[in-house]
């Protein structure tokens, strides 16, 4: 293998791993690298010393591109953020639960006190006690 062949070898590995192909789809394959490098799959696979930094590089990454480690990272946030948004939710859907509960049960009281009123007495609305004047005792 030439030192030209490795040149182009190395140069087309620095641009997969950095995210910027120009021949390829960017993934980090083999397959890509020496396509990327404009070179024979039979040449790369003579350039051992340049597979073997290959490898390695790739495997630092979990081969991934910066673009996919990028997003990557952002998926991992927003199915965070997912997550509090989903606990906020339960939380407000328990003190809605928990109001509706109290209500129908202030509903069902307010009921049972307008029967007994009506059984015991007349039943005065706010409207007709704001209008009334005030009773003076003698």
């Amino acid at each position: 293998m030439s030192d030209e062949t490795a040149k182009l070898l190395r140069t087309a590995m620095d641009r997969l791993l950095a995210g910027r192909p120009r021949r390829t789809d960017g993934r980090l394959i083999k397959d890509n690298l020496w396509k990327e490098a404009g070179v024979s799959r039979a040449t790369m696979n003579r350039a051992t010393q340049v597979i073997s930094e290959w490898d390695a590089r790739v495997s630092a990454c979990d081969s991934f591109t910066p673009r996919e480690a990028q997003k990557n990272d952002e998926i991992t946030v927003l199915q965070r953020e997912l997550a509090d948004k989903t606990r906020e939710c339960t939380r407000l859907q328990k003190q809605l639960d928990a109001a509706a509960t109290a209500i129908a049960a202030f509903h069902h009281d307010n009921a049972l006190l307008r029967q007994e009123l009506h059984r015991t007495g007349d039943i005065i609305t706010l409207a007709d006690h704001h209008a009334a004047p005030p009773s003076r005792s003698s």
